[in-house]
């Protein structure tokens, strides 16, 4: 979920929620209570709810009156707020697991009176925790998920049915921001495909693709498929940024002193053929002599080097929070890995078929020739490792 909200599109929204007939379970509206711990039970219960009844977002609204939905205004400043000697952003992040997108904005309604908006984003894959404890809306009201066990065993149906690669990493963007977000070009480069000569053709293209989808009000989502593998820069997704993969080159063969570190900002599809090309120069080489010239000889095969790569970016586990892939290279070896376990065991990885975590991103990568099918035989039947057997 980008952060960048502009002044009409916070006024627009305002007008939306307002002219609900009544709070939803993922809108709540507040006078002035500012009282932390229970805006983190509001963070907990919204984002739960809007994951259950399909929500990008849920919204808490200050300065709004609950009945009539009047904007009356409020002395709520979220920017100044403190709990505990922490400023109250800070603090909510500690207490919120798994760790969701929220963001508070400040900015004066249409009526000239101050206006603050929280938005939520949705749970995925677990209910989102505040302290310790999940929660859940009940029409207007708040409550423990446990107290209710039919919304919970409908909420962790939710969760098994949408994958990661088709939940929103960005909702109600413009079309301009999607094209401001989005590395448009190199897609239609690597899959061949001409460059529209329209606004509208990119986006259809991208629709197409699975890579967008349309919102209300002329807006777009960006899914997560498309970030992860077209962002410009995947800082600019909130619950994305420490997915980009990270490069450490070390001293000898201990982590002990390190050399460099470069971690990637450009989405994987993007910033694929950079990484390996990078990587190629960090890695040692043999002066091989022919019967005329001498040639170096990479140490890794480029095959062996870019299929574990991809394997590792393809079939990561994205529900673990705040670690991505990562390339760690020493003297005598380089060690790739990822977040979570594999779905086959590492003994049976030979005569096992090919499983992916997250197969609409498996298969965009193959579709691209980024990876193949069968990418560990790939490896081992590449000629170039026979000199290393």
């Amino acid at each position: 979920m980008t952060v960048d909200r502009s002044l009409e599109y916070l006024q627009s929204l305002l007008k939306e929620l307002c002219s609900l007939p009544q709070e939803a379970e993922w809108v709540e509206f507040k006078h002035n209570n500012d009282n932390a711990p229970m805006i983190g039970e509001y963070i907990s219960a919204l984002a739960n709810s809007a994951a259950l009844l399909g929500k990008q977002s849920a919204y808490v609204v200050w300065g709004v009156e609950n009945d009539t939905h009047e904007v009356i205004g409020t002395t709520f400043k979220p920017s100044t707020a403190r709990y505990k000697q922490q400023e109250l952003e800070s603090w909510l992040l500690q207490k919120i697991s798994p760790k969701i997108h929220f963001r508070f904005f400040e900015f004066v309604g249409v009526s000239e009176l101050p206006v603050v908006i929280l938005e939520v984003q949705a749970g995925a894959h677990n209910p989102v925790q505040f302290d310790g404890v999940e929660f859940i809306r009940v029409g207007s009201y708040k409550k423990k998920l446990k107290e209710y066990p039919e919304k919970e065993r409908a909420l962790w149906r939710v969760f098994d049915k949408t994958p990661f690669e088709r939940q929103m990493a960005a909702s109600n963007v413009s079309a301009d921001g999607v094209l401001k977000l989005l590395d448009y070009p190199a897609y239609f480069e690597l899959t061949g495909l001409p460059l529209p000569e329209n606004r509208a053709g990119i986006l259809n293209a991208l629709k197409a693709d699975q890579l967008i989808q349309e919102m209300p009000g002329d807006q777009w989502g960006i899914t997560n498929l498309g970030a992860i593998l077209f962002a410009k820069k995947l800082q600019n997704f909130q619950h994305l940024g420490r997915k980009a993969v990270r490069l450490i080159l070390y001293r000898g063969n201990s982590r002990i002193e390190t050399i460099r570190e470069i971690e990637g900002n450009k989405g994987y599809a993007v910033g694929f053929e950079g990484l390996i090309d990078y990587l190629k120069t960090l890695l040692p080489s043999n002066e091989a002599i022919g019967k005329a010239f001498r040639k170096e000889v990479p140490m890794y095969p480029e095959l062996a080097i870019r299929e574990l790569v991809a394997n590792a970016i393809i079939h990561q586990d994205f529900s673990v929070t705040g670690t991505g892939p990562m390339i760690e290279v020493f003297d005598s070896r380089m060690e790739i890995t990822n977040p979570g376990i594999p779905l086959v065991a590492t003994d049976r990885f030979l005569d096992s078929p090919p499983q992916s975590r997250n197969e609409a991103l498996a298969s965009f990568m193959r579709r691209i020739n980024i990876c193949e099918e069968w990418g560990v035989l790939t490896i081992l039947d590449s000629p170039a490792l026979s000199r290393f057997g």
